[in-house]
């Protein structure tokens, strides 16, 4: 078990979460599960159905009576008689006179009596056998006037009884010989009575049946016009005395002030626990093998507060019988997770959340189904919202809430078999699921900034806003350091488009880049982009090699101070540290190499501190940092030249291992080779020369004096020292 942790935290647990990393993991596990067993918990209140002490009521309170309710229900649906309805009675009718038709055969035929009879037996289906042969003995001896007659008489009783309507229970009473008289309305000999209901008995059937369909909705509509059947317990009311046995009502009166009614089940809680523990583990495992970005402690800690904060507002709602469960905020916990770290991880930690509290809260299945595709449309609606407008996120809930409400209606068709009052039950749910998306939006919105600032964590949103070129880092990188922020600017436009190109962050990408040189604020003029804007003397030349490696290597380690003073993620702080790698200074290398001899100078001591790129988009940086330099460095581009100084920066970082940490493959660098080279043959096209204005400057030989040059250099200068003094009393 212990093995199994340090695999799942990280081995070097010291260097990772430390021991407090596991004991805010167990934590936040404890909490979680103590929060989804609450209902497995009593408060002392009963025991084995009796209570325990008296319970006063706090406030007046209305609770159903649900056995009575349902008493009268039963009641009132019972007295809905069965809706009779008729069916074709001509199947009745053909069957009576196909048999007429073959007793006057059989009577005409000149065949022996034993024939006769036997054939007499065969179409007289009659239950009684003894009547049976008085009917056939009565048949075979009769007239064929007498037989007439009967059968004829046997007609008019049918059709009677037809046209009045026979039930299915009601057959028996029928073929009576007293009713056959009394519908004839004369006085016929015993023996042809007997034999009109023998003959009634072998063709009569039912033509009125129960529709049980339109019975059953009769029933339930009469159940629906009944009002539930409430008590009233007001303010200082008893609703619980000692040794009293505690009903159904009471339980629910209980539970309307604040009281718990399941006694403590440890075995159910203990399997919470263990439920809650491995859905932990699991979410954990998944983030450190398949999203190794979001490894960090500072989106473990937003997962478990919004783990802890959604458990305990669902089981609140799960609690109150007046709230429904459609109303639990699971979009706004998908739409944070997305947020702040990607839609798939969003998706598999809802569906996760739902699992655990559809288990121990006992939710139905119609409820974990809605939400499940309502995390899918989360998921989705927020891969595509815009990222400059924060108020999309109240669309994205909007959305969400729209498609959960499709299909709640659409489980609906098949739970209630569409009947009226059952869509009309389903649409009053599906607005609850539109507004709880509405509401999981808005609370989005607000939470995300919240969290960003808690816990430094950068979102879209955030990046956006440190993109501002007026944030007073850039602003102040445009006045002291004019051609580092020039130099950055190209670099983002290949760390951005090199991103897309392989499936990277470009919002990232694109941020990280305008930062990773603010390092250079400290001494910008000793950096050679610089020094032409201010016209200066470059001051290496008359530096010592090594000194100047000092200088120039030491600009991570500023930048990396810089931008902690002034609040910057750690994200971004990763592009200022990792941008260089552990790469070599070649040039002043080289200068100490000439100076003092191969033999005295270690590459070591010349190379950038680290670390080397851990992310792709640290990885980009690196290479279109040293791309852009080294092609800025051409004096007359063109195509080729380009493509081979980018394959061959490319390959030097490659031998020098230092992209052996990033997660780039070679298809990708391929693609980032292609992209930097489409990049920078757009950055170096060519312009017609504009001879006019060349002309008038040589003919009128317009040149500033040696003053104007000065006074030029000095207001520069001011405005520089103008704006660094209003930004010290800005922080102070």
């Amino acid at each position: 078990m212990s093995t199994f942790i340090k695999d799942l935290f990280g081995r070097n647990i010291d260097s990772r979460f430390k021991t407090s990393g596991i004991f805010v993991f167990f934590l936040f596990i404890f909490v979680i599960a103590f929060l989804l067993s609450s209902k497995f918990m009593s408060q002392d209140l009963f025991e084995n159905g009796v209570g325990k002490k008296k319970i006063i009521a706090k406030k007046t309170i209305e609770v159903i009576d649900v056995q009575k309710t349902d008493l009268l229900k039963r009641d009132i649906a019972r007295k809905i008689k069965p809706i009779i309805i008729p069916i074709d009675s001509s199947r009745v009718l053909n069957g009576f006179y196909a048999l007429k038709e073959n007793v006057l055969k059989i009577k005409a035929d000149k065949s022996d009596k034993q024939s006769k009879y036997i054939e007499f037996s065969n179409i007289f289906d009659i239950t009684d056998s003894k009547k049976k042969e008085e009917v056939i003995d009565f048949v075979m001896s009769a007239s064929p006037q007498t037989l007439s007659a009967i059968l004829q008489s046997a007609d008019i009783v049918l059709n009677k009884y037809l046209k009045a309507g026979l039930q299915d229970g009601e057959i028996e009473a029928y073929t009576n010989e007293d009713i056959i008289k009394k519908t004839l309305g004369t006085n016929l000999p015993q023996s042809q009575l007997k034999t009109i209901s023998g003959i009634l008995e072998c063709v009569i059937l039912p033509n009125l049946v129960i529709d049980d369909f339109a019975t059953d909705v009769a029933r339930k509509n009469a159940k629906n016009l009944i009002k539930p059947y409430t008590v009233t317990f007001k303010k200082g009311d008893t609703i619980l005395k000692p040794d009293e046995i505690l009903t159904q009502v009471k339980k629910d009166a209980l539970r309307k002030s604040g009281y718990s009614m399941l006694e403590i089940n440890k075995i159910a809680i203990l399997g919470i626990f263990l439920f809650t523990l491995l859905s932990g583990m699991f979410l954990v495992f998944y983030v450190k093998f398949k999203e190794k970005k979001y490894d960090d402690p500072r989106y473990y800690m937003i997962l478990g507060l919004l783990f802890i904060l959604l458990t305990l507002i669902c089981v609140g709602i799960s609690s109150n019988n007046d709230v429904p469960n459609y109303f639990m905020p699971i979009p706004a916990f998908t739409i944070i997770m997305a947020i702040f770290t990607n839609p798939p991880l969003a998706f598999i930690a809802t569906i996760i959340f739902i699992a655990l509290i559809s288990s121990s809260l006992f939710l139905e299945s119609q409820f974990i189904s809605v939400f499940i595709f309502g995390a899918l449309a989360s998921s989705f609606f927020v891969s595509r919202i815009s990222y400059s407008r924060r108020q999309d996120l109240v669309k994205c809930g909007l959305y969400t809430g729209l498609v959960m409400g499709l299909f709640i209606i659409v489980v609906g068709f098949f739970e209630n078999q569409f009947t009226l009052a059952g869509f009309t039950l389903d649409l009053k749910i599906a607005l609850c699921a539109i507004l709880n998306g509405l509401f999981s939006g808005i609370i989005s919105l607000g939470i995300i900034p919240i969290f960003e600032s808690t816990f430094k964590a950068v979102t879209p949103y955030g990046l956006i806003e440190l993109a501002d070129h007026n944030s007073p880092l850039l602003s102040k990188l445009q006045c002291k350091a004019p051609g580092t922020y020039h130099h950055s600017l190209m670099v983002a436009n290949l760390c951005e488009a090199a991103a897309e190109a392989i499936g990277a962050d470009p919002i990232l990408a694109r941020v990280g880049a305008f930062y990773h040189d603010i390092g250079k604020l400290q001494k910008p003029f000793f950096f050679i982009e610089n020094q032409s804007y201010f016209g200066v003397e470059n001051p290496h030349n008359k530096l010592n090699p090594r000194l100047s490696k000092m200088v120039i290597i030491s600009h991570t380690k500023d930048g990396v101070e810089i931008a902690k003073k002034n609040g910057l993620p750690q994200e971004i702080i990763n592009f200022i540290q990792q941008h260089h790698g552990e790469a070599l200074a070649g040039h002043f290398y080289n200068q100490a190499v000439a100076l003092e001899g191969k033999e005295n100078v270690q590459q070591e001591q010349f190379r950038y501190s680290g670390p080397k790129p851990n992310m792709k988009e640290t990885a980009i940086l690196m290479l279109a940092d040293a791309v852009e330099s080294a092609v800025r460095s051409l004096k007359t581009p063109n195509a080729d030249e380009i493509e081979n100084m980018i394959n061959k920066i490319i390959t030097e970082r490659l031998n020098d291992g230092q992209l052996s940490d990033s997660p780039l493959t070679l298809k990708d660098i391929k693609l980032i080779a292609i992209t930097f080279n489409r990049i920078l043959r757009g950055m170096q096209h060519d312009r017609v020369k504009y001879q006019q204005g060349i002309n008038e400057l040589q003919d009128n030989k317009i040149v500033l004096g040696q003053t104007e040059e000065e006074k030029l250099e000095k207001k520069i200068q001011k405005k520089i020292e103008n704006k660094e003094k209003n930004e010290d009393k800005g922080s102070n």
